[in-house]
């Protein structure tokens, strides 16, 4: 009887196939990277965000590469601009986040629809505001105080933001008109340099995210008034939101949101979907959301267009109250 012997490259080949069969079929790795667009700067929140779970989204898509590049400016429309250029392969994603459905309502020329031309992926989390003032310039402790002595001189107070039509911005026009009152509005290039004034007295108040502003916070050179969000920030437990103080218009917070060129097929929206679901579950993932104060609840791709849509209306809303337009 002859005898048979499997060499080692044979047993190798078994065990590579083994090993592929051993992930779903959606996460099996290819070799062309994806390219992941960001239309903000290094070092931002979301930059940070998705830097935080570049491996395990890598791991999540069975080992392909992912790149993440940063196009920032003019609000994010440049980045943007860039993902809706892009073939739809699966191999470019974007994550934008608010400024994405204020742009339409703020610039003139916006060289894309914001709907019509990207395919939603997931609107995957957020992270909180909150509203800040020095308490040299505004001894107020609560959102009713700080109401009382907007009105009691209106139009003596200004309000910082991170620039003219950002989010920041509409954040804190959003607490101005729920208070009925009104501000002088001093537009800045950046949250940072917005909170140095706020510290140094040149400006009254304003809305910054809460990790950028914890240690100012902490040492109390700026007070926390309200989280403008629906829920209390784990970090800042005894700082109710703006809506528990009487305020219940008040309602905004930063989200981020995978999207892709339209016309993406559907079996590859599946994947990608399955994929930045399971790298943001990751253990280590979430432990440095939770340190950052994100919170994390991805939606569906149906799910992510309709919120799109809806935060497009009302931000256009809020942009027509406050009467911002920029070039």
């Amino acid at each position: 009887m002859q005898r048979h012997s499997l060499n080692r490259r044979t047993l190798l080949g078994m065990g590579a196939v083994l090993v592929a069969s051993a992930a779903p079929a959606w996460a099996q790795g290819t070799s062309t990277p994806l390219r992941v667009i960001l239309p903000v700067g290094a070092g931002s929140g979301v930059d940070t965000i998705v830097r935080s779970a570049q491996n395990a989204l890598s791991k999540a898509l069975g080992g392909q590469p992912v790149v993440v590049e940063n196009l920032p400016g003019a609000g994010g429309i440049t980045g943007t601009s860039a993902l809706v250029k892009a073939a739809p392969d699966g191999h470019t994603v974007a994550f934008i986040s608010n400024n994405h459905s204020v742009n339409p309502s703020v610039y003139k020329n916006v060289p894309y629809d914001g709907l019509a031309d990207i395919t939603p992926i997931s609107v995957v989390g957020g992270s909180p505001f909150v509203l800040v003032v020095n308490p040299a310039r505004m001894p107020v402790k609560d959102a009713k105080e700080m109401q009382a002595l907007l009105l009691s001189k209106p139009g003596q107070f200004n309000m910082g933001s991170s620039g003219n039509g950002t989010i920041i911005h509409l954040a804190g026009e959003m607490f101005v008109e729920a208070v009925g009152a009104k501000v002088q509005h001093i537009p800045y290039k950046g949250m940072g340099p917005m909170m140095t004034d706020i510290i140094a007295g040149q400006v009254d108040f304003g809305v910054a995210a809460v990790p950028a502003a914890q240690g100012h916070l902490a040492s109390g050179r700026m007070r926390a008034i309200g989280v403008m969000g629906k829920s209390r920030v784990a970090s800042l437990p005894d700082v109710p939101t703006i809506a528990e103080q009487g305020f219940p218009a008040v309602d905004v917070a930063g989200w981020f949101a995978m999207v892709a060129p339209k016309g993406l097929p559907a079996a590859q929206v599946d994947r990608l979907h399955k994929a930045v679901v399971a790298a943001f579950e990751d253990p280590e993932v979430k432990a440095a959301m939770a340190r950052q104060d994100n919170f994390i609840n991805p939606t569906t791709p149906d799910a992510a267009a309709r919120f799109l849509k809806s935060e497009q209306e009302r931000y256009g809303k809020l942009v027509a109250k406050a009467n911002i337009k920029l070039d």
